[in-house]
């Protein structure tokens, strides 16, 4: 079986995320509407964006994409999207319906976990929710996307839930875990993830262990604090900038233990994070705190704490002065990882989510 795929990328999609999994579904041919050159084997239709504004946790969703009505819907068997509430799902849809006969089926990705999404009630973010009704697969990425689904009036028949796969292959485990105490901060600078506290916690744990060092890869508005701490030399932090995927394994390799402090905003909350997982496939303790539901990937033996300085600290000091410790958790995080995270196995399970739909359809 052949499955052809047009894919209407958000203009922000960051790469080996949805689109890259989706092309790496078995017998699936995946043409991508991008403004990126996207990662992977994918036919690539440069793509352009009337975008009114650029914020950041709205993750590209108040954007039309050019060019998706050039498309011939013959062409393709599945259009698909991410994220219920974005304006280019909404094109997805209407062009859909727009093929007459034979259109092409729906499928739409989500992560939300929000059961009470704010911005379902502004115009634009409302209609392409609700005109996904009819999606034929409503793929979640969390098991509290399919909740915020159900609870939003959704048919739990369309509703498929396959967790996000990372590449057990790249992101493993170093051959001699490091004693050295160092801590990786690896996500977005910005204030929903925490980099503030992050910060002010590693200036607590040097008081016990002063050699401690945090490494900080991503980019994002809090940039300049990060740079203010590393020019410091007391403080011993250091910026990585942005890494490819082979980067960031390397940096979670030479590290100790991985941390991030992600806090809701009034439309967001932390989902999964891939993040979490690559550390995990790392052999690599996670300290993190309770936000949203986050507690799908960070489980015990690793720490979800309170949203404090204190809390973060503690954590982290726990895990950087017990070697034996840090290396058991890593076994048991990597052998989840390859169990329930590996990305071959996971993006297999979305192939027969998609087949399954497909099945029911020529029945």
């Amino acid at each position: 079986m052949s499955r052809r795929m047009l894919w209407v990328s958000l203009p922000d999609q960051r790469p080996r995320r949805e689109l890259y999994w989706m092309s790496r579904m078995p017998g699936t041919h995946v043409t991508a509407l991008a403004q990126q050159e996207p990662l992977g084997d994918i036919t690539w239709v440069p793509s352009s964006y009337r975008r009114p504004v650029k914020r950041f946790i709205e993750a590209g969703a108040l954007a039309w994409v050019k060019g998706l009505d050039q498309q011939d819907p013959a062409a393709y068997d599945w259009v698909a999207s991410l994220e219920l509430c974005s304006l280019v799902t909404g094109q997805a849809s209407r062009w859909r319906r727009r093929a007459g006969g034979r259109r092409p089926l729906q499928a739409v990705i989500t992560w939300e976990n929000l059961p009470d999404q704010p911005i379902y009630k502004v115009p634009p973010y409302k209609q392409a929710l609700e005109s996904c009704r009819d999606a034929d697969l409503l793929l979640c990425m969390v098991d509290a996307a399919r909740e915020h689904l159900l609870a939003n009036g959704f048919d739990d028949e369309r509703i498929q839930v396959v967790k996000p796969g990372v590449d057990t292959e790249i992101f493993t485990p170093a051959e001699r875990p490091t004693t050295e105490p160092v801590v990786a901060f690896i996500s977005p600078l910005a204030p929903n993830k925490g980099i503030d506290r992050v910060l002010e916690a590693m200036r607590v744990v040097q008081r016990t262990i002063p050699e401690a060092s945090l490494v900080v890869a991503g980019q994002g508005p809090m940039r300049a604090q990060v740079e203010a701490a590393a020019a410091d030399p007391s403080r011993r932090v250091r910026l990585a900038g942005s890494l490819d995927a082979h980067g960031v394994a390397d940096l979670l390799r030479s590290s100790a233990v991985f941390t991030t402090a992600p806090r809701p905003t009034w439309k967001w909350t932390e989902q999964l994070g891939l993040a979490y997982l690559e550390a995990q496939a790392c052999g690599l303790p996670v300290v993190t705190t309770r936000c949203g539901t986050n507690d799908e990937a960070v489980q015990e033996p690793n720490d979800l704490v309170d949203d404090s300085v204190e809390a973060l600290a503690d954590a982290l000091l726990g895990w950087l002065q017990d070697d034996e410790r840090r290396a058991a958790a890593g076994r048991v995080n990597r052998a989840r990882m390859v169990a329930e995270h590996d990305l071959a196995t996971q993006v297999t399970r979305m192939g027969e989510a998609y087949a399954a739909v497909e099945r029911s359809h020529t029945s």
